[in-house]
């Protein structure tokens, strides 16, 4: 009789094991796809951000140069707040990629993008265009 339960107990506990080594390979699974898309998200994150940081550097750049041939007072507060654009986008934690406050930054950023173009009263177009040259200003 012995024989005939051990038997049974096999049957009966072999629906545990199989949803159990099912449950590992599948986690399993799951932790190798949600890394490969986290990594490519991550890439297309990034190189998102990178872009938006070079343009705006670049206009900030730009105007700066421009700005400083000209020694009107109007002119210095342009300068100082174009100048503090500049420190933060030099100052950007790019370097440090699960950093938490990256998206705040960028906000940070952006901020001050739009007060410097409210200051030099430009209407900037930093989309990217798939169909044209690129960026526009």
């Amino acid at each position: 009789m012995e024989a005939a339960e051990d038997l049974f107990e096999g049957i009966v506990m072999c629906e545990e094991r199989y949803h159990g080594e099912g449950y590992d390979e599948g986690f399993t699974e799951g932790n190798r796809i949600g890394e490969m898309e986290g990594k490519q998200y991550g890439a297309v994150y990034g190189a998102q951000a990178g872009s938006e940081l070079g343009c705006y550097l670049g206009f900030a750049s730009s105007w700066r140069l421009l700005l400083s041939s000209s020694n009107d007072e109007k002119q210095s507060k342009k300068v100082k707040t174009l100048d503090s654009l500049l420190k933060m986008i030099q100052t950007f934690p790019t370097d440090d990629a699960t950093n938490e406050r990256l998206q705040e930054e960028l906000t940070r950023v952006r901020g001050k993008v739009k007060q410097v173009c409210s200051l030099l009263n430009v209407q900037p177009d930093f989309g990217m265009r798939h169909d044209g040259p690129g960026l526009s200003f």
